[in-house]
């Protein structure tokens, strides 16, 4: 029997709070049956197994994560773009570190192609760098550097990976403004070619 009230919608949205708490490895049918009170069972009626769980807590924080930096770049471009998805990306990462946790998760390309989200993300990100004037395949090379290097940062950062008297904050936004820097300078992978056949 489905205990009244419960949707899919909210246990999805409770599992990405628990996701929050505790850590998105840590999410279990369990432990959210724990939390409304119930038998796991009743959960079943709202998501086929684990597995179905974590990839709607990723599609939920991936949603979540791509309004933040569309609203923080809407109507910006260059350093003031960089600078606004740069910051979303960071404050999301650390206010939700379950939920960040979640859009790391690896999607079927088929699957993602599905849900919205994967999509303004890959066309949020293209717009910003083609303003720097970056097409393929130097666009899909710096998609990678601004991930990794967002990505690695806030894990140290929530870790408490910075050990130096140097302001994190201070040393975020130099980083961010060297970014800025390479973008405008992008060594072209074309002209590369050329300079290695010449």
């Amino acid at each position: 029997m489905v205990r009244a009230g419960l949707t899919t919608e909210r246990v999805v949205e409770a599992a990405a709070d628990l996701a929050d708490d505790i850590g998105f490895d840590k999410v279990t049918i369990s432990a959210l049956a724990r939390g409304f009170g119930v038998k796991d069972a009743s959960l079943y009626s709202h998501v086929k197994n684990l597995q179905d769980l974590r990839f709607r807590v990723a599609v939920l924080a991936s949603e979540e994560f791509i309004d933040r930096i569309a609203a923080a770049v809407v109507g910006r471009a260059g350093k003031d773009a960089l600078v606004g998805f740069a910051d979303a990306y960071r404050a999301f990462a650390l206010e939700r570190p379950g939920r960040y946790e979640a859009t790391q998760l690896r999607v079927d390309p088929a699957v993602a192609a599905r849900t919205s989200a994967y999509r303004r993300t890959i066309e949020t990100t293209g717009a910003m760098l083609r303003a720097y004037g970056l097409a393929e395949p130097d666009l899909t090379d710096a998609v990678r550097l601004l991930r990794s290097t967002f990505h690695g940062y806030c894990a140290l950062e929530a870790s408490g990976g910075f050990g130096a008297p140097r302001d994190v904050q201070t040393s975020w936004e130099r980083s961010v403004e060297a970014l800025h820097f390479l973008l405008e300078h992008w060594p072209s992978a074309t002209d590369e070619g050329e300079n290695e056949d010449g």
